[in-house]
C-alpha cells in the first residue's frame, strides 16, 4: 500500500511540476514579466514555509499548493491564454524526466565527493548523511572536548564530553553548571555538529602514498604518458587504416574489412596470453611499452567508426586533390583528416578515458612501484587503507577528476562524433 501511495504522489508531483514549468516557459517566451516573476518566486516561497507544514502531509500540501497557485496565477495574470499550455507541456515533461535520470546517475559521483569530505565516524551513521559535518568543540581544563546535548534532571542542556569509557558510556559535564557531571550512554547524547568539510583527507591521501611516488606525481606522469601515446597511436593508425578501407580500391578489401570487424567478437581473455608471450620475448615486461604500443596497430571499432565518416565525404574533393598533385597520403593528411574532426574527437576521448582507467594491463605487465599508473596505485591504496573510507574516496576523486573535467569540456565533440556515425559523416 505504501508503494502505491508513493507512486501516486510521484505521478501527481510530475504533473504539477510539468504544469509549473510549462506555464513558466510560456510566460518567458511571451515576455509576460509579471507572471514569469510570480511563477519563479513560487518554489522559493514554498521552501521557506515548508517547515511550518505538518511533516506527515508536507509533500501532499506542497504539491497541492504549487498546482493551485500555478493555475491561479496563470488565470489571473494571463486570462486570455489557455489554462493548460499544450505546446510547452510535452517538452517540459520530457526535460523533467531527463533531469531525473541525470540526477540518478549523478548520485554515486555526489556520494563519492561527499564521502571524501566526511569524518570516519560520520560514515557509519544510518540513514546516511549527505552533508559533511564536524562536532563542535570547546576547551575544558586545557583539553578539547566535544559538545553534545544531554538530558540532565529532566532538562535538555548543552554539555561537554570529558571522557569516554570502554563500555560505551561517556562522562559529560553541563556548561551551565560545572558541578553537573553525569555518566550516560552514547545513545542518550546528541552531538552538536556544524557544516565543515574535512579537506585534510586529500593531503592525507597523498601523504600515505609510497615515498617513491613523490606524492603521486610519478604515477600521474606514467598515466599521462600511457594516455597520450595511446591517443596518438590510435588516432593515426585507425584513421590511416580506415582511409584505406573506405577510399582505396584493392582486391579483397571488403573481405578483409569483414575479417577486421570479426576480431571485435574475440574476448580479451583469448588474446591475453599470446600478447604477454610476445611482450616477454621482446623484454618489455615491467615497462610502459605494452600499455601503449598496441594502440599503433589500429582497433577494429575505431576503424569502423572512422570508415563511416570517410565514406560520407564527397568523391569530388578527393578528385580535386589528385588534380592538384596530391598523393594518396597527401589527400589523407590534408583533405580527409580535417573533414572527420568530430569522429577523431570521439576516438580521442574514448581512447584517453580507456587508457586512464585501464587496470588489467598494468596488473599483468607492471611490477615496479615507480612504473605504476594511477589506476594500479589506487588499487594498492585500497588494499592498504580500505578501512579509512575518507582518504580512499579522496584518492579516488583525485584520480577520476581529470577524466570528468575532460569529458565536461569535450562532450559536445564526443556526442557529435557518435551521433553522426550512422549518417555517413554528414
Amino acid at each position: 500500500m505504501n508503494a502505491i501511495i508513493s507512486l501516486i504522489l510521484i505521478l501527481i508531483g510530475y504533473t504539477v511540476l510539468t504544469l509549473w514549468v510549462a506555464h513558466t516557459t510560456r510566460a518567458l517566451r511571451l515576455k509576460q514579466k509579471s507572471l514569469a516573476g510570480a511563477l519563479l518566486a513560487l518554489p522559493i516561497i514554498l521552501i521557506v514555509f515548508s517547515p511550518f507544514l505538518a511533516s506527515t502531509f508536507r509533500i501532499i500540501c506542497l504539491e497541492a499548493i504549487l498546482g493551485v497557485l500555478t493555475l491561479g496565477l496563470a488565470k489571473s495574470l494571463a486570462p486570455i491564454d489557455a489554462i493548460i499550455p499544450i505546446r510547452e507541456s510535452k517538452p517540459s515533461l520530457l526535460h523533467l524526466l531527463l533531469l531525473t535520470g541525470s540526477a540518478l546517475f549523478l548520485i554515486p559521483f555526489v556520494w563519492l565527493v561527499v564521502t571524501s569530505l566526511k569524518e570516519d565516524k560520520q560514515m557509519s551513521h544510518f540513514p546516511p548523511e549527505w552533508v559533511p559535518t564536524q562536532q563542535d568543540t570547546i576547551h575544558v581544563d586545557g583539553k578539547e572536548a566535544g559538545l553534545v546535548w544531554m538530558n540532565y534532571r529532566g532538562t535538555r542542556v548543552k554539555a561537554a564530553v570529558l571522557k569516554s569509557f570502554p563500555d560505551g558510556t561517556m562522562l559529560a559535564r553541563s556548561l551551565d553548571d560545572p558541578n553537573a557531571l553525569q555518566q550516560v550512554s552514547r545513545a542518550e547524547l546528541t552531538e552538536i555538529r556544524h557544516f565543515a568539510p574535512v579537506w585534510k583527507n586529500y593531503p592525507d591521501a597523498l601523504k600515505f602514498l609510497p615515498k617513491d611516488s613523490n606524492y603521486g606525481l610519478i604515477n600521474l606522469q606514467n598515466t599521462l604518458v600511457i594516455a597520450l601515446m595511446s591517443v596518438i597511436g590510435t588516432v593515426l593508425s585507425s584513421s590511416l587504416v580506415a582511409y584505406g578501407f573506405s577510399r582505396l580500391r584493392w582486391p579483397g578489401r571488403d573481405w578483409l574489412f569483414g575479417l577486421v570487424l570479426a576480431t571485435m567478437m574475440l574476448p580479451d581473455a583469448v588474446t591475453m596470453m599470446p600478447r604477454f608471450l610476445i611482450f616477454r620475448s621482446l623484454h618489455w615486461v615491467d615497462t610502459l611499452y605494452p600499455l601503449w604500443v598496441p594502440s599503433f596497430f589500429a582497433a577494429a571499432f575505431n576503424v569502423f567508426l572512422l570508415r563511416q565518416f570517410f565514406m560520407g565525404i564527397p568523391q569530388e574533393l578527393e578528385d580535386a586533390a589528385k588534380i592538384d598533385g596530391c598523393t594518396y597520403f597527401g589527400t589523407y593528411w590534408r583533405v580527409m583528416l580535417p573533414m572527420v574532426k568530430p569522429a577523431l574527437a570521439a576516438v580521442t576521448i574514448m581512447t584517453f578515458i580507456g587508457a586512464w582507467k585501464d587496470f588489467m594491463n598494468p596488473l599483468i605487465y607492471i611490477s615496479s612501484p615507480e612504473k605504476m599508473p594511477l589506476s594500479y596505485m589506487l588499487q594498492l591504496f585500497n588494499s592498504a587503507h580500505g578501512a579509512e573510507p575518507g582518504m580512499l574516496m579522496a584518492a579516488t576523486t583525485m584520480v577520476m577528476l581529470p577524466v570528468v573535467v575532460l569529458f565536461f569540456f569535450t562532450q559536445r565533440y564526443f556526442i557529435e562524433g557518435v551521433t553522426l556515425t550512422g549518417l555517413g559523416g554528414r
